[in-house]
């Protein structure tokens, strides 16, 4: 069992697999063109595949893949059923915008993936595609909808909610919970890379403020074994769910059990800081496993006991929310 020197212990892997995206969010990616990595300088499936074993063999239980946009990569559809099969790994699941969703239902039901998260910031077209800088709502939302159809549960909609951009629409992401099965995700914008000081930051528990005065009481949900950091809530009699993942406003740092892998081999041990550890050179070199246990343990070791944002504090993360995976 991975634990670091604030006896955590490391259970989960977010495997970004490519840096680019079919879509521009305003808080992801900056408006003008930037340059990508090359194919050459993201793992190879074969190596993510190696990373992963390794890690299920250090305690590694649960999976997340993204990206960037996971489905734009080439051979996504066979890469997956081969990292599900991987004996040790009790969760596999996906982040994905929604774009091509519907087109890969199949594919992941097959591979035994059943829980997905859609980030849509947005339930009207034309926000969205201000959002986005795309027209794909429609494809997103049809996505949606035949995943719930299909059986995949728990669909999470990842909602950053902006001040003066879609903060109207808090009350329709609630109102959503309640009709449909949904589990509606309000994550805090972060600030990370050169655009984030641009956006106009919304705490939570403004959020959790208004959809109590519209819907009254939440009542709170115990959370699973594999769950993340989100604190969640029902409406009585509502269909989904309501959960807040708050960074900023309610640092949840003393339970995290997370490493992150970019695609061009980067392990990070927190997502709000610019510490990494390069295992992309060391498996190009053709190491032994040890070495790459080494690797992990000493991610594991630059684990902080906190972040250093909050309400009060400027300082931003200088690498790019697109080059992270979330």
């Amino acid at each position: 069992m991975l634990v670091d020197g604030f006896n955590r212990g490391i259970s989960y892997l977010r495997l970004s697999i490519t840096d680019r995206c079919n879509l521009h969010c305003i808080y992801c990616v900056p408006p003008y063109d930037e340059r990508k990595l090359r194919h050459k300088d993201i793992l190879r499936y074969e190596e993510l595949l190696r990373v992963v074993r390794i890690a299920v063999k250090l305690g590694i239980n649960k999976i997340r893949l993204t990206g960037g946009e996971p489905f734009v990569r080439k051979g996504v559809g066979e890469f997956v059923p081969m990292l599900t099969a991987l004996k040790g790994l009790d969760d596999v699941s996906l982040t994905t915008n929604g774009v091509y969703l519907k087109d890969n239902l199949d594919m992941l039901k097959a591979a035994g993936i059943t829980r997905i998260n859609v980030s849509i910031d947005s339930l009207e077209r034309e926000r969205f595609k201000s959002i986005t800088r795309f027209d794909y709502f429609n494809r997103v939302w049809e996505g949606i909808e035949k995943a719930r159809d299909m059986g995949f549960s728990p669909i999470k909609l990842n909602v950053v909610i902006m001040k003066g951009v879609n903060d109207n629409e808090v009350l329709d992401f609630g109102r959503l919970a309640i009709e449909q099965p949904y589990y509606i995700r309000f994550i805090e914008c972060m600030p990370i890379g050169l655009q984030a000081n641009s956006l106009a930051f919304i705490p939570n528990p403004e959020i959790e403020k208004a959809l109590v005065n519209r819907f009254g009481r939440l009542i709170a949900v115990s959370p699973g074994q594999n769950d993340g950091p989100a604190r969640r809530f029902r409406f009585d009699g509502g269909e989904g769910e309501i959960g807040f993942i708050s960074p900023i406003s309610h640092c949840f740092c003393r339970d995290c059990n997370r490493l992150r892998l970019t695609a061009n081999g980067m392990l990070l041990p927190c997502l709000l800081s610019d510490r990494e550890v390069n295992i992309k050179d060391p498996l190009r070199r053709g190491c032994l496993d040890e070495e790459l246990i080494e690797i992990f343990l000493k991610a594991v070791d630059l684990k902080p006991e906190c972040h250093p944002l909050s309400l009060d504090n400027h300082r931003k993360v200088q690498r790019k929310m697109c080059s992270i995976g979330g």
